[in-house]
């Protein structure tokens, strides 16, 4: 569930402290994503029993399945210090000098939104991760010299929630690209069971799957529904959560039994019924919602695409059966409509 109209600094702030307490310290702490976990606690181990720096990490995937997690936790199990910052942080070459010379030996360097990064301090970038060294530029004019400033070994971790916009040279020089997917509903539950224990909220097996079900395949929507449903069981019930506690303020939140939310309606609706289930492209559906292409892309698709409500094409976005059943339209008859759903 995504939050209409504008957020307060204060709320934000507030979100990112509840997200913070509830995340896992440690690989065995964190559910799902079996095969990344496989993979990072053998490069872990590796490095461990070697001493060294462990391979630079580059992990992908729609926001708010775990990458800052996983960062948090590769630094905590190499027992080495974590340093963050962003893409858009980064608008000099400066900002990233001043913190690569502070750099400590086999320290976690963690930049989110790693595709976001300018040109000329990505290329800064390439000899900091490949040589381990900053580059710094002296003096002006004809008399300007470079002078290689040689810096520790340390681990960076990008995270990126496209990864196409990353050049091949930035990602080859990450040893280890790792792609995080949606969660299932029982990895859900499983999260949700355990932050309503370090929250002290007492939810049965059959309220946290509802909640969980609801949640988009995501950790970050499933803890906030989790919060809401808090305040309601507080508030209306006996403050236990149950499925009727659960369904009943879910319902008021307006999320559907697929965590579908106003925005969701809005694209599968222009495309079944105003474009009678496509295909239609994507800057016009941006247009008759007035949303951005790119959100609607990397935000909202993927789950559409996820649960078989929709379709990429090279003539444009389709509309499934499933859909049609789902939103309760009938499919019209014309053109090759018919011949693309059956």
């Amino acid at each position: 569930m995504r939050e209409k109209g504008i957020v307060s600094p204060a709320r934000r702030e507030d979100e990112r402290h509840f997200e913070t307490t509830l995340r896992p310290r440690r690989l065995a702490e964190f559910t799902g994503q079996a095969k990344v976990k496989e993979i990072l606690a053998i490069a872990i181990e590796a490095a461990r029993q070697r001493g060294e720096a462990m391979d630079h990490v580059l992990l992908c995937g729609p926001p708010g399945l775990g990458k800052t997690t996983l960062a948090g936790i590769i630094s905590n199990e190499l027992g080495v210090g974590f340093e963050q910052t962003s893409g858009p942080i980064l608008q000099k070459k400066l900002d990233l000098t001043g913190i690569l010379s502070n750099i400590r030996p086999r320290q976690v360097f963690f930049i989110d939104e790693i595709h976001r990064l300018l040109p000329d301090v990505e290329e800064m970038l390439y000899a900091a991760l490949e040589d381990f060294r900053v580059d710094i530029l002296i003096g002006t004019g004809p008399g300007a010299r470079t002078h290689a400033l040689p810096i520790p070994r340390f681990t960076a971790i990008g995270a990126t929630t496209r990864q196409g916009l990353i050049s091949a040279p930035l990602r080859g020089r990450f040893g280890l690209v790792l792609r995080l997917d949606h969660y299932d509903v029982s990895e859900l539950t499983e999260i949700v069971r355990r932050s309503a224990r370090l929250l002290e909220v007492e939810v049965d097996e059959e309220g946290a799957r509802e909640i969980a079900r609801r949640s988009r395949g995501t950790p970050r929507i499933a803890n906030r529904l989790l919060r809401r449903v808090r305040d309601y069981a507080q508030v209306r019930a006996d403050g236990r959560i149950t499925y009727e506690v659960a369904s009943t303020a879910l319902d008021l939140l307006e999320v559907d039994r697929f965590g579908l939310d106003e925005m969701d309606q809005k694209i599968m609706l222009t495309v079944l019924d105003k474009y009678g289930g496509g295909p239609v492209g994507l800057n016009t559906i941006a247009a008759s919602i007035d949303e951005e292409p790119d959100t609607i892309e990397e935000v909202y698709e993927p789950y559409l695409i996820q649960l078989g409500f929709l379709d990429r094409t090279p003539r444009g976005r389709v509309a499934t059966l499933r859909a049609f059943e789902y939103f309760g339209v009938t499919p019209r008859s014309r053109g090759g409509l018919q011949s693309t759903l059956f």
